[in-house]
């Protein structure tokens, strides 16, 4: 797991090699990843915003933007957390994701980004 606290907000990242939804012959490697997200601070924030950056195995970068997660804009009291789980499909059986999240302070209504750690996408299967 690959965690990152940033601005008060804690983000952790476990991610996993879908071996039985990949097409290796056809360059489709699946990838799950389980996300969670803390407010460490003595304040309500929101998730608004995120993006993305994944990168396979060639080097090749893909930029995700949108609005908050999967749907979702979550508002996180003080020691509250988040967590969801979501996907990637690479054309490499190796690559790397990281990106921000754009939080608000809902007391100041301040904007603030959060680093989203790099982490890495392995076929261990594939590359073992």
């Amino acid at each position: 797991m690959t965690t990152k606290i940033t601005s008060g907000v804690e983000v952790s990242i476990n991610a996993t090699y879908l071996g039985d939804k990949s097409q290796p012959d056809f360059l489709q490697f699946v990838f799950t990843y389980h996300v969670f997200i803390k407010n460490n601070n003595a304040f309500p924030v929101q998730l608004l915003r995120r993006k993305w950056v994944i990168k396979n195995g060639l080097g090749e970068i893909e930029i995700v933007e949108g609005d908050g997660v999967i749907g979702r804009q979550p508002i996180l009291k003080a020691n509250e957390f988040h967590e969801y789980i979501s996907g990637a499909v690479l054309s490499t059986p190796i690559g790397f994701m990281h990106g921000l999240y754009y939080f608000q302070n809902k007391v100041t209504a301040e904007m603030f980004e959060v680093i989203i750690p790099q982490f890495k996408l392995e076929a261990t299967e594939i590359l073992n």
